[in-house]
């Protein structure tokens, strides 16, 4: 049993790292569950501060993709329009059968979004829909971030205690 929770757990960990550049899949809770798996072998025994700590982590990263770009395209002088305009776009560009539809969607979005709000500055829209590109690659940069790190605690971890799984 030890080996399949295991082996799930580490396919989880890689599925992990490539949601946190896919926006389809929600990357770093996803590692958070192949940590948990790591914590319930026999062979590892229970941290609940680290699988509290490492889950908390996890949550905030997952609301927070969804706030930085809009907060990007507010940084660079977009409006409600502009903010309204990146999420339904992400949403769209997600579910779009279009390749890289999750980045060119928030920044569609944003400019739509912008001239729908003032339809005479394009220039303004455009700066808003980069601001809205930047939060989006900001929040997927954190996200690869922590599912890297949160396959860092999971190798450290079953490095520790590899004896108990071979012997």
């Amino acid at each position: 049993m030890d080996y399949a929770l295991l082996l799930i757990a580490f396919i989880l960990m890689i599925v992990g790292i490539l949601g946190s550049i896919l926006p389809v899949l929600p990357g770093p809770p996803i590692s958070w569950v192949g940590l948990l798996l790591l914590y319930l072998t026999k062979a590892v025994p229970m941290n609940y501060t680290v699988l509290g700590v490492t889950l908390a982590i996890a949550l905030v990263v997952g609301i927070l993709d969804y706030v930085i770009p809009a907060k990007g395209t507010k940084r660079f002088g977009g409006s409600k329009y502009g903010i309204w305009g990146t999420n339904i776009g992400l949403v769209i560009g997600i579910l779009a059968p279009i390749p890289f539809g999750f980045i060119i969607g928030p920044f569609v979005g944003a400019f739509v979004g912008e001239l729908l709000n003032d339809s005479k500055d394009s220039k303004k829209a455009f700066k808003a829909a980069t601001g809205s590109f930047m939060g989006f690659l900001a929040s997927t940069f954190m996200k690869f971030v922590i599912s890297v790190i949160f396959l860092g605690i999971f190798l450290v971890k079953f490095w520790e205690y590899r004896g108990a799984f071979f012997s």
